[in-house]
């Protein structure tokens, strides 16, 4: 038997593992633009279905977002379909239990923003002092996927909540509310770029201002307007949306440029010819 042959062979066998990647998919621009999509379809489809029928309204969002999450725990890598789907049912659960906090509860705008900030704040605290990251990069357990959830969930009602105070309770209107985020968003984006800033902190500060830009554009876009809106209606608003995301998604599914690398293969062990010096 050759000596390389024997090396191998002698080599411990380790049951093979498939290398664990994350379950979230890589930040490019079509990942911010889907994004963006969702957060202004959540708000209007919420809406609609909350001037259509309550009950209605509250089993969508609740029932879509249960079976969304649960499709997407029990995917065991990242799909493009699964993640999205859960990210839009987000969008629309978000934007209830802002509105809820606020229609029901009659807290206003200011305090509803401050309580989602207190809740996304401690969220990322108690996240960061179990796994010791908040890199998107090292969602790679159940754990680490749950904590994820839980913080989309925190800053979907945290943005839906400053939106409708810059647009409603400060009497600003959408479009320069959306103007106001959009030269927000611009900030983390240029300390990302231009300087050494984490990037798992800049990555967080603009996720979370996605959510009222977007939903901003889409109010303008949806609403009435005697309340600052373009007057299409959240109805068709939501529709075009919808057919925006379903057609990038798609994209990504087929041409799966989204996906993270695997993380924590196993280093390859390379065994060299052994020549008659080395014996």
């Amino acid at each position: 038997m050759p000596v390389l042959a024997r090396r191998a062979n002698d080599l411990p066998s380790r049951p093979a593992r498939e290398p664990s990647a994350a379950k979230v998919p890589a930040i490019t621009a079509v990942f911010w633009l889907v994004k963006l999509l969702t957060t202004g379809m959540g708000e209007a489809a919420s809406d609609y279905l909350g001037e259509e029928n309550l009950v209605l309204a509250g089993l969508v969002g609740v029932l879509g977002l249960a079976a969304a999450l649960r499709w997407q725990l029990r995917t065991p890598r990242y799909t493009a379909v699964a993640y999205w789907s859960t990210v839009a049912m987000v969008a629309v659960f978000g934007t209830m239990a802002a509105d809820v906090l606020h229609v029901v509860g009659h807290v206003p705008y200011v305090l509803s923003t401050v309580f989602y900030a207190v809740v996304l704040g401690v969220v990322f605290t108690l996240w960061h002092r179990r796994e010791g990251t908040l890199s998107i990069h090292s969602i790679t357990t159940r754990s680490r996927e749950g904590w994820y959830w839980v913080t989309v969930l925190a800053t979907f009602a945290l943005g839906t909540a400053a939106g409708d105070l810059t647009a409603a309770q400060l009497g600003w209107g959408y479009l320069p509310s959306a103007v106001l985020f959009a030269v927000l968003i611009a900030v983390p984006t240029l300390l990302w770029w231009r300087t050494r800033t984490s990037p798992v902190v800049t990555f967080w500060a603009a996720y979370v201002l996605t959510r009222p830009l977007g939903a901003s554009i889409a109010d303008w876009a949806g609403k009435p307007r005697s309340l600052s809106g373009l007057g299409l209606g959240d109805g068709p608003v939501t529709l075009v949306a919808l057919v925006a995301i379903a057609a990038l998604v798609a994209f990504l599914a087929v041409s799966r440029s989204d996906i993270q690398p695997p993380a924590g293969a196993p280093a390859e062990v390379e065994l060299a010819p052994v020549g008659p010096a080395s014996r």
